[in-house]
């Protein structure tokens, strides 16, 4: 039987005093306050754990700092009718044990009672299930919350400085409570995916429609931040990882990714040398050194060459820290005071990340050569557009630096040639990036090793794990052969770091390997990816979107009104609608009035919200993008895709195309397909 104690007490928020009743056997003591503030309207608040706490939350109107599982009552209540309080709390709710009701009984019996009538009894909310929104536009449900109220916000809150024991914010069995419920809600949210809307259907300040104005002052609990989540958050969101979504790259998921994930939030390590967590720095050194073996980098690359690997957050970060280890590099020869004289080069095609990155090291956006790229090369960066440039910047007493090589461009998935271009540069021995963001995750794959032959001449390499490795965002692998020079370039050593393991040498601190100090636990999330998959399922679900991906340009080839505008070399197929239009032939129709029409059939296709896909521009052709690659997609999704696209085309031609055209009217008929 529960232990019942009562005394009384001062209650800190009013004058008069106040009952605190403690009872233990409900899971952990607790410890309820009669007379919690508001004497001039005689309320007093009953907080009762209840035996199932995942089926109440605490109303809003009584935002205090209870336990998330606690059901609060009002009550008249001076301080004689607590016995009462808790009688009238246990026949209530018919969610009390036998001893409570017994021992409140009891309790009550005992003293002189007066039952007043409740002043406010809160609605009881089953929460178990979080039932996600319906599938449409966004619902404007009626939040535990909302904008206008001021209740939960920081207006006119006294605050209660003495607070003796708060909530303990990792308290091991409400983390079990909570965290179920949201493994339940993920779950319920991956097999509803494809049933949204891919593409948010949400308009720009939708979401301070819905929230206060100010954060909380008072505890609030995880039913009603999951209720929220469901009706606010849920409908903002692009959904990255519904089978229908074929834009930008991909952020492919995976159950390892998010246990490893959770796996490495739960220690909360900050890694930022061998001492603040040896684990976290020597199983990111063997699972770099095991990458890079997948992807048969030359020996240099890996620890055990004199090279090694490290995660960085994104490509932009590679980069970055690349660009300034090449930077120091060579400045530290020809002095400091010629950065002003120092190039670098990339394609037309080259990821926006080096420019950012160039410029954040000191590099004169005027020495950022963005080299033009041809149709002809299937838009890949010819070794010689590269000589002419080195040749005419040396000439003006420039100093070439790095040069950025793409295995993947963005826009169309174009390949540079990694060994010709290795062979120029070598002979100005300047800094060989190779960016592989997207398509390095291929390479992992016999078959598509080939795109990155000729690497062995190149200085650093990095790839996305979080685009096509089954990796949750962040997570960028990085290899470079000569480490030094990242960490003679971002090395700190402020006495509060030093330690006996640093000064051994026989360690890595990755802080010198980084832009920042701190750094998270990611090798923990790829271990686990690499592990519960295997090498063997991992190429085989690389392979599984690329076969998606040919099928699709299969099914573009066979309708003559579609063009695949540059080869597939991976999981994406670029292609445009250019059908006849206004009497004229597909040919003669115009670049202007064929990148129009393409568009506009993106734009219907992506208001369906059936598919969403994303477009380039390559040699002035407006194109469609369509990367497969979300872990949920199958050749059904694909062939569904298709379809949509075939729908829209036709009801976007049909404007045109009703009646015949006479020649006369051509004009005013693309002048329609331009503007829409």
């Amino acid at each position: 039987m529960s232990k019942l104690c009562a005394c009384m007490g001062t209650d800190q928020e009013s004058e008069a005093g106040g009952w605190r009743v403690a009872i233990e056997g409900l899971g952990r003591p607790t410890t309820w306050r009669t007379g919690h503030g508001l004497p001039a309207l005689g309320v007093g608040l009953l907080a009762a754990e209840v035996a199932d706490p995942a089926a109440y939350s605490t109303p809003k109107t009584c935002r205090r700092a209870w336990p998330a599982s606690s059901l609060v009552y009002a009550f008249r209540c001076p301080p004689t009718c607590v016995g009462a309080a808790l009688l009238f709390a246990s026949s209530s709710c018919h969610v009390f044990s036998p001893s409570f009701t017994l021992i409140s009984s009891t309790l009550a019996s005992h003293l002189p009672i007066k039952v007043p009538p409740p002043l406010e009894v809160f609605t009881q909310r089953p929460t178990k299930t979080i039932a996600l929104p319906p599938v449409g536009s966004p619902a404007r449900f009626a939040s535990s919350f909302t904008a206008n109220t001021q209740m939960g916000s920081l207006h006119d809150v006294v605050e209660n400085t003495n607070v003796v024991c708060p909530p303990n914010p990792l308290d091991p069995e409400e983390f079990r409570r909570q965290g179920h419920m949201i493994v339940d809600f993920i779950a319920d949210y991956y097999h509803n995916v494809d049933k949204f809307p891919v593409l948010s259907q949400v308009s720009p300040g939708y979401l301070r429609e819905c929230l206060p104005d100010s954060a909380p002052n008072h505890a609030e609990p995880i039913e009603a931040i999951l209720q929220d989540v469901r009706n606010h958050i849920v409908p903002g969101i692009t959904h990255w990882q519904s089978p229908n979504y074929y834009a930008y790259f991909p952020s492919s998921g995976s159950i390892a990714g998010f246990m490893g994930e959770m796996l490495s939030v739960g220690f909360n390590v900050v890694g930022f040398n061998w001492m603040s967590s040896p684990a976290a720095t020597e199983l990111e050194t063997i699972v770099m050194d095991w990458l890079g073996k997948m992807l048969n980098l030359p020996k240099p690359f890996l620890f055990s060459g004199g090279g090694g690997g490290v995660l960085q957050g994104t490509t932009c970060e590679a980069i970055l820290c690349t660009v300034t280890a090449a930077r120091d590099k060579v400045l530290n020869k020809i002095g400091r005071d010629r950065i002003g004289d120092l190039v670098v080069y990339c394609s037309d095609q080259t990821h926006c990340a080096l420019k950012k990155a160039a410029q954040i090291a000191g590099i004169h956006p005027d020495n950022i050569r963005a080299l033009r790229t041809r149709r002809s090369d299937a838009f890949g960066l010819c070794p010689e557009t590269l000589r002419s440039a080195l040749a005419d910047d040396v000439s003006e007493g420039l100093v070439p630096l790095y040069l950025c090589a793409t295995v993947g461009t963005t826009s169309s998935t174009a390949v540079d040639p990694l060994r010709g271009l290795c062979e120029v540069a070598a002979e100005h021995d300047i800094w060989v990036h190779v960016d592989a963001a997207y398509a390095g995750s291929a390479c992992i794959c016999p078959e598509f090793r080939h795109f990155i032959d000729g690497v062995e001449g190149a200085n650093s390499f990095s790839f996305n794990a979080h685009k096509w490795f089954f990796t949750t965002l962040d997570c960028c692998c990085l290899w470079v052969k000569e480490p030094q020079h990242l960490v003679n370039a971002l090395s700190t050593n402020p006495e509060y770091l030093r330690n006996k393991a640093t000064e051994s040498k026989k360690v890595v601190d990755y802080k010198d390997w980084q832009i920042a100090l701190s750094r998270r636990f990611r090798s923990l999330k790829l271990w686990t990816v690499l592990r519960s998959y295997g090498v063997a399922n991992l190429r085989n679900f690389i392979r599984s979107h690329v076969n998606m991906a040919e099928l699709f340009e299969e099914l573009v080839t066979k309708d003559e009104r579609f063009e695949v505008v540059v080869p597939r070399n991976f999981a994406m197929v670029c292609f445009r609608l250019l059908p006849p239009l206004g009497g004229l032939s597909a040919r003669d129709c115009g670049l202007e009035t064929a990148n129009a029409i393409t568009k506009r059939l993106l734009d219907s296709v992506n208001a369906t919200g059936k598919v969403y896909v994303t477009h380039a521009v390559v040699g002035g052709v407006y194109l469609i993008r369509f990367a497969v690659g979300a872990s949920l997609t199958e050749e059904r999704h694909v062939r569904s895709a298709w379809m949509v696209v075939q729908e829209q085309a036709e009801a976007l031609l049909a404007e045109f195309n009703v009646h015949p055209v006479m020649p006369e009217q051509t004009d005013a008929v693309l002048t329609a397909a331009v503007h829409g």
